[in-house]
């Protein structure tokens, strides 16, 4: 990302903005600390049906044994990825994915926390076909670390690599809102499927990709972010008059809403003719204080995962990267401070109870004395991004 950055800035186009890539790298961590709050269901599914319906497993020293895996998964990606676009419910959870209005390294970091809920199933295939467990995780991981380098506006059509693999040309395209390129390129490795299933669309020089979603969140909010979709289902459930209705909502093709409910409750589309990114103005420290919680996250979170926490502990402390990266978007929003400071005050009354806790119940000394630190660096970088924040020192309004 960095290279990314410092290449778009001597090529004089810089894909970055602060504010949107803090936000998509927020949602990234989040993604990786779910695992502390949520139950593998799928693994146990994956369990049974290896254990009772699969076909024999496959030997791990055979190379077609990977080859086939790789190619599976992709497959079943693809249907994952493309039902995550056209029904309401995947697109619930897809959906974060997409919100970013910038296209660059950072926005391919930038997933969901809630898609365990569903995502599991289209990779039930691979198990029932007898592929071993480790080889599913390592393709899927590969296929993974493959999708990230396409998120790049800096690289070019690559000629014949166009046909049979999704480069970044392509996965423009399938992040853009432009009526010709909605819902086109799923693959995650292979493009083949797309142009055998009839969802491949060419990036076009005429019709330069807008990033982001037609209905905008309008707020780098990850709470927001991850829910929006679940709580517009639930509202347009609740509203509508008939009962085939309500359930429909949740199966439904994206973007279809109850005539009543769309009649009475209209949303906002983006209009791509008169389109503006949503880019607040922030002042230097604010910048500067998203970036400290933006590494503050990232090293809890990585401390997470180096030792071994109770189930509640992780709870807390998921809790805790919730509240501090939605704080964080409060004054990325342009919140006023008189509106901000309370939450802010709260969560690091809790960081506080937490780490005494911590400290009784003796847990890793690290996580509690790294709180005690984490605090007091937090509550002077506020002392003075507030003080500079104040009107008659040339910043924004308090409130």
């Amino acid at each position: 990302m960095l290279f990314e950055l410092a290449y778009g800035i001597y090529k004089g186009r810089n894909t970055y903005r602060l504010n949107d890539a803090v936000g998509s790298l927020f949602l990234g961590t989040l993604s990786q600390v779910r695992r502390f709050v949520t139950l593998g269901v799928g693994g146990y599914v994956y369990y049974l049906i290896t254990q009772y319906m699969a076909l024999p497993l496959m030997d791990t020293s055979h190379w077609w044994t990977w080859v086939f895996a790789f190619v599976l998964y992709d497959f079943c990606y693809y249907w994952l990825h493309r039902l995550g676009h056209e029904r309401m419910i995947l697109w619930a959870a897809h959906v974060a994915h997409h919100q970013s209005e910038d296209y660059n390294l950072s926005t391919a970091l930038r997933q969901t926390s809630t898609g365990f809920l569903l995502g599991w199933v289209f990779y039930i295939p691979m198990y029932l076909a007898g592929v071993p467990a480790e080889v599913v995780i390592s393709v899927g991981s590969l296929n993974l670390l493959y999708q990230y380098w396409v998120h790049t506006e800096h690289v070019p059509k690559l000629g014949w690599y166009e046909w049979v693999f999704v480069t970044p040309s392509n996965h423009r395209v399938h992040h853009a809102q432009n009526d010709q390129y909605m819902d086109r390129n799923y693959g995650g490795v292979f493009i083949i499927w797309d142009r055998l299933f009839g969802t491949f669309q060419e990036e076009q020089a005429s019709d330069p990709p807008v990033y982001g979603i037609r209905g905008p969140l309008r707020t780098f909010n990850p709470f927001r972010a991850l829910t929006h979709i679940y709580v517009d289902m639930i509202k347009d459930s609740w509203h509508t008059a008939r009962w085939q209705d309500k359930l429909r909502v949740w199966v439904a093709r994206t973007g279809w809403r109850p005539a009543d409910v769309a009649e009475r409750y209209p949303r906002e589309k983006t209009d791509l003719s008169n389109f503006t990114k949503y880019d607040p103005a922030i002042t230097t420290w604010v910048g500067i204080y998203a970036i400290f919680q933006l590494l503050a996250v990232i090293v809890l979170s990585d401390r997470m995962a180096a030792v071994e926490l109770s189930y509640w502990w992780g709870v807390a402390l998921w809790a805790v990267l919730l509240t501090t990266t939605v704080t964080t978007a409060f004054w990325l929003d342009g919140g006023s401070a008189v509106r901000t400071l309370p939450w802010e005050g709260a969560r690091l009354l809790a960081i506080i109870a937490l780490s005494g806790g911590s400290a009784v119940g003796g847990a890793d000394p690290v996580i509690w004395l790294s709180g005690v630190a984490y605090v007091v660096a937090n509550a002077v970088l506020l002392a003075v991004m507030v003080w500079r924040l104040n009107p008659q020192r040339g910043g924004a309004a308090l409130v």
